[in-house]
């Protein structure tokens, strides 16, 4: 065997001592000493996973979280919880705890969390690692609030990020009742370093993401003055990957007095398919305006532009016109690969439009997609809505669809913004996707 595949010896080994007992040592001191190295290597293992843990996650109220429990882990501590320092640097402004009880925390209620007095606000003042043996024997004690859980032991360290201290790692109580040792500060500190890491990405990931969010905002409409028809839209990013995507929808009154409504979806979750959604939408409102073309002669038209002077992705869509008819409305539409409307009446009944989808936008705009129509009454409601609102991995697409209709129908009598935001705090997808809701209502004069 060569020196490199020495496993007792061998640098790969990480920084573990190379163990070899002496021959007059006593076999209780061996196994004193097999025991250090063995919880030496646990403690390693275990910091390398604990680096790894606090590093795959993005959201900071999880990270911060996280950042306790596997503090309480490494440490083999009962209590736990991290401060987080206001901008001025002289109290904490968020308390996050972790090993507190039911009861405890019942005991607790109503108490505001601690904001860096005593104990606490020493290590704030002077940010080097502290231990302390028999916390209320500190100079720096001021008590505990009535209902805290007695606590004598405590091992403190700071968190820095980019240099700046951002807050204070607390444990308390080891669970075999002996205090905090150097090994113990060591680690923690170890995994204090990283946390700093951990938090700073994710605070660059949550400035990226609220403003990606914000720029998708930006780019969609303000729904204008429907009259004598009325409407309401929400969008809702998605959790995750990156909150932005391609979900849009428009709608606008007609020279001829029809009211257009569109709803879309281009594929991708970026940037780039943000922007490709507030191209499209534009170029189709100026394609709607002055034109009595049917939906699917507009989609076609809108197909073949952006196929000559863009690079949009492949796109959802459906496209409707609700015009007068002799008796209530006539509901005309076309749809690119979409998701048929739901409509709801002022009674609660719901009616999916399934019908030929037609091709998406953008495969190839020479097929043609046909045209539909069903009737209205008066204070119908058409609801159009992206996949985001109804696909989830668990569960069939119809599944979920009836699961959208049920919902919509409990809620048919409400006034259309409320009714919108509903279907989107409780929709029945798995909330991976973004998604927008786009409602319209025939007017109930007839």
């Amino acid at each position: 065997m060569s020196p490199d595949e020495d496993p007792a010896g061998s640098p790969g080994q990480g920084n573990l001592p190379e163990f070899r007992p002496h021959p007059d040592e006593r076999p209780e001191d061996v196994a004193r000493q097999l025991r250090t190295l063995a919880r030496a290597k646990d403690r390693l293992q275990g910091l390398l996973s604990a680096v790894l843990a606090i590093g795959g996650d993005l959201d900071l109220p999880t990270v911060l979280h996280r950042i306790v429990t596997t503090a309480m882990d490494l440490a083999e501590a009962r209590y736990g919880a991290l401060g987080v320092l206001a901008p001025s640097g002289d109290h904490l402004e968020q308390f996050i705890t972790a090993g507190l009880s039911d009861d405890e925390r019942a005991d607790l209620a109503g108490i505001d969390f601690p904001h860096g007095r005593g104990v606490l606000g020493h290590l704030i003042h002077h940010p080097e690692p502290l231990r302390v043996d028999d916390i209320p024997s500190h100079p720096a004690s001021v008590g505990f609030p009535p209902g805290h859980p007695p606590m004598r032991t405590l091992l403190g360290v700071a968190i820095t990020v980019r240099g700046e201290i951002y807050g204070d790692l607390y444990l308390s109580e080891r669970r075999d009742g002996r205090p905090f040792d150097e090994d113990d500060e060591e680690v923690v500190r170890a995994l204090a370093g990283a946390a700093g890491i951990a938090i700073e990405n994710a605070r660059l990931f949550g400035y990226v993401r609220d403003s990606a969010e914000q720029f998708q905002r930006l780019l969609l409409p303000v729904l204008p003055d429907l009259r004598p028809f009325s409407g309401a839209a929400v969008y809702r990013a998605a959790a995750e990957p990156a909150s932005v995507g391609g979900d849009w929808y428009d709608a606008a009154v007609l020279p001829d007095g029809a009211c257009a409504a569109v709803i879309g979806d281009v594929v991708g979750h970026d940037l780039h398919a943000a922007a490709a959604m507030a191209q499209a939408r534009n170029m189709l409102r100026a394609l709607l305006y002055d034109r009595k073309s049917p939906p699917s002669s507009v989609l076609t038209q809108l197909d073949r532009t952006v196929h000559a002077i863009t690079d949009l992705p492949v796109t959802t869509a459906c496209l409707a016109r609700i015009e007068p008819a002799t008796e209530g409305w006539t509901l005309h539409w076309s749809t690119a690969g979409h998701l048929p409307p739901l409509v709801l009446g002022p009674d609660g009944r719901t009616e999916y439009l399934h019908a030929d989808p037609g091709v998406p936008l953008g495969v190839d705009p020479d097929i043609h997609r046909p045209d539909h129509t069903h009737p209205l009454s008066a204070g119908d409601t058409v609801l159009f809505f992206t996949d985001g609102l109804v696909e989830h991995s668990g569960h069939p697409i119809d599944d979920r669809l009836a699961a959208l209709a049920d919902l919509a129908a409990i809620h048919a009598g409400r006034p259309l913004g409320d009714l919108v935001r509903t279907l989107a705090d409780h929709h029945p997808s798995d909330g991976h996707d973004d998604m927008a809701v786009l409602a319209v209502r025939t007017p109930t004069g007839g």
